[in-house]
């Protein structure tokens, strides 16, 4: 049964992390005291419950609280060996553990167990970072708040700014919160809804006054030229620079993107101060962790070609990719080697002599962590809008949700005052701190097809939403093209949020429509890498009852619609330099000559022959091409379903209910083949096993020895 005070707390958690002008996603923390019966002792104990490493306020339950003994955490202070030593802390938190523990204790706990407050809040508004990097920040929090809010200059979170707030809040009684330097606020009270109130007091309080003081035009006058483009030519804009932009920021690591054209984003790229605003940076930890120190920002006007754009887009990549690792070698620390002990072996040889290098030795310690990467997490295109990206899509999106927050705290800083977020040094501190990269040692092994963006097509049902889901399931985001809309959207919101799949409509007979639905795939994610040729149908009549309208139909959706869509994919795929698969559904039709299906089976021959066309054309790209030969797949089929099942049933003399176990015992492996089985071909065709290989077919037929392949 849920503490009272941690359902309290938990309550109080979700009030505020709903609102984003409290806190920006998995940003803040927020902790209450009370006490509890020790199962051990039977005596009562003070506990502290406290939102663990990792959580977000707005979704927090009971399993993401760390709970610790508040006495053990006291002690710590007589033991604290100080501010150079302070991350050794962290890891004392799990010996003040109260229980199992609950979730991971975050490197804020110090500020919520010795802050003398029942409950603390520690929130990211946008108003308080505004008054947090303003340049005259003490000043400003004094006019604004008087004595009730205390300024507390810059320190990176840890134990000693727990200390800090501590000491603070001890010699201002009266006070109910803090600006926190650069970072944010902390606000406290006896109860729960003090607490809350105090803090959301200190977030309108200081909104209301950037309001009323504030610079109508705080980021400067429009640049002419710099307008944001009408909504439709913004967006085509977007999906065509998008796969350049995606394959930019994936040079070392394949990244999701994700695309912001808010107004909020505009006007910030319409205005004179763009350039030396973006250039400083974010300042909130929460914000530069997820942006990078600052994005890259193409200098060119709105109305700028394509051509141009990503020719000035690969000449500014270059150079934040420099600028990015002067940022690292001028502010990483080596690692620190130990003097040999004379007379051992490493001081009688050099480490050329002894095939090692002191940089890599087992006896190094301490030391920054290696570059992480060099390419921007955040591209910004005036006109058009902002790129955004990250491991996956709910990374991109957050990160692009972050840099919105650091527009609004740069428009409220600059609007009272001068913009002055910390600096570049005490970023870096933070971006390769020891503490963060452990947490990201703690993070799970992506999934074989992770950072993948999937299209395919007739997936609403049957095979194609078989492989979507396989695909999903295996970490790719997937776009569910169909010709129904609305059944696409269902099957993808079977899979989960637009975070992992979303549906859209797609005649893939006309390439206008294939075309649009591109473009939604590359706003979505950022890019493609891995198409699946999915979509059919099948009018089962032999020759002489097939008809000309019959040959089109089957033929324009298979074998040109194929076309279509591989055609307009290949151009995102090579844009974007990342390589790539594309996939046809072919059938065991395409090399079995069988009755009564003549154009169906021409057509799959068609199909069977693009993949080996393909495949030697694309090669040079890195974008494998291969095919899946499925046969006599009945159960969940769409082109069953609408006639073929039954013609099918006719044509072999069975009643149609029985035509899956028909086939299956036609087989070598008198199996019947699912949908699931041809998902599992694609899975295997696009994962990293079969990462050279090329031009095949697979078939998934259960064994028909007369469609083997020769």
């Amino acid at each position: 049964m849920t503490n009272p005070t941690a359902a309290e707390l938990i309550a109080r958690s979700n009030r505020l992390g709903a609102d984003p002008r409290n806190t920006n996603y998995a940003g803040g923390n927020t902790s209450a005291k009370g006490v509890e019966t020790d199962p051990v002792t039977g005596e009562p104990v003070e506990l502290l419950w406290v939102k663990g490493s990792g959580g977000d306020l707005g979704t927090l339950t009971e399993q993401g609280l760390a709970v610790l003994r508040l006495d053990r955490l006291r002690a710590m202070v007589d033991t604290y060996p100080g501010v150079e030593r302070e991350d050794e802390m962290v890891a004392a938190f799990d010996y003040a553990l109260h229980g199992k523990g609950g979730a991971a204790p975050s490197i804020d706990t110090a500020m919520h167990g010795l802050v003398d407050a029942a409950h603390v809040d520690h929130l990211h508004p946008d108003s308080g970072i505004a008054i947090a990097t303003a340049a005259d920040g003490p000043e400003l929090t004094e006019r604004i708040f008087g004595d009730q809010v205390v300024w507390v200059p810059w320190r990176r979170p840890g134990f000693q700014l727990g200390l800090d707030i501590a000491e603070i809040k001890a010699a201002n009684p009266q006070a109910v919160g803090c600006i926190l330097g650069g970072h944010g606020i902390t606000a406290w009270g006896d109860t729960s809804d003090e607490a809350e109130r105090n803090s959301l007091w200190i977030i309108d309080t200081a909104a209301a006054y950037l309001a009323e003081h504030g610079a109508s035009e705080p980021f400067g006058a429009v640049v002419p030229g710099y307008e944001s483009l009408p909504p439709a030519e913004r967006r085509a804009k977007a999906a065509a620079l998008a796969p350049t932009i995606r394959g930019l920021a994936s040079v070392d690591k394949p990244q999701v993107g994700h695309f912001t054209d808010s107004d909020v984003v505009l006007e910030f790229l319409s205005r004179e101060k763009l350039a030396p605003l973006a250039a400083l940076g974010t300042s909130c930890p929460d914000h530069f962790l997820r942006t990078k120190v600052r994005p890259l920002v193409l200098d060119l006007p709105a109305d700028a070609s394509i051509e141009a754009s990503v020719a000035r887009l690969k000449e500014l990549h270059a150079e934040y990719r420099a600028d990015y690792a002067a940022y690292y070698e001028r502010y990483a620390t080596p690692a620190a080697v130990p003097e040999p002990v004379e007379g051992s072996p490493a001081s009688t040889s050099s480490a050329s002599e002894s095939g090692s290098s002191a940089s890599t030795s087992s006896a190094s310690e301490g030391g920054s962590p290696a570059m992480r990467g060099a390419d921007p997490a955040i591209v910004l295109v005036p006109g058009v809008g902002m790129f955004s990206f990250g491991k996956d899509k709910q990374t991109a999106r957050v990160a692009g949700e972050f840099y919105v927050n650091a527009i609004n705290v740069m428009r409220g800083a600059e609007s009272v005052s001068t913009y002055a977020p910390i600096s570049d040094e005490e970023k870096f501190r933070i971006e390769y701190w020891a503490l963060e990269e452990a947490k990201l040692a703690r993070m799970p092994r992506p999934k074989s097809h992770a950072t993948r963006v999937a299209l395919v097509t007739g997936a609403a049902s049957g095979i194609g939403k078989a492989i979507a889901t396989r695909l999903a399931a295996e970490g790719a985001c997937v776009v569910i093209a169909d010709l129904d809309l609305e059944k696409a959207q269902a099957a993808a919101a079977e899979l989960g949020s637009s975070d992992v799949a979303i549906g859209v409509a797609a005649n893939v007979t006309d390439a206008a429509q294939v075309q649009a639905a591109i473009d939604e795939a590359v706003l979505a994610f950022g890019g493609l890498d891995l198409i699946v040729n999915n979509a059919g149908l099948s009018l089962s009549k032999p020759l002489l009852e097939t008809t000309e309208a019959d040959w089109d139909l089957q033929h324009d959706v298979m074998a040109k619609g194929s076309f279509l869509v591989s055609k307009a994919a290949a151009r995102v795929l090579i844009d974007q330099g990342m390589g790539g698969d594309i996939v046809y559904i072919s059938s065991k039709n395409s090399v079995f000559a069988g009755p009564n299906n003549i154009a169906y089976s021409a057509t799959k021959a068609d199909q069977a022959h693009q993949v080996r066309l393909l495949a030697v054309e694309l090669g040079e790209y890195g974008v494998r091409v291969n095919g899946v030969n499925p046969d006599g797949v009945v159960r969940g089929s769409g082109i069953f379903a609408s006639g073929w099942g039954a013609n099918r049933a006719a044509t072999y003399g069975v009643p149609e209910e029985k035509l899956g176990e028909f086939y299956a015992q036609r087989t070598i492996l008198k199996r019947e083949v699912l949908p699931e089985h041809v998902a599992n071909a694609v899975y295997v065709l696009t994962g990293p096993e079969l990462s050279h290989t090329t031009g095949l077919h697979v078939p998934v037929d259960a064994g028909v020895a007369a469609a083997f392949l020769r």
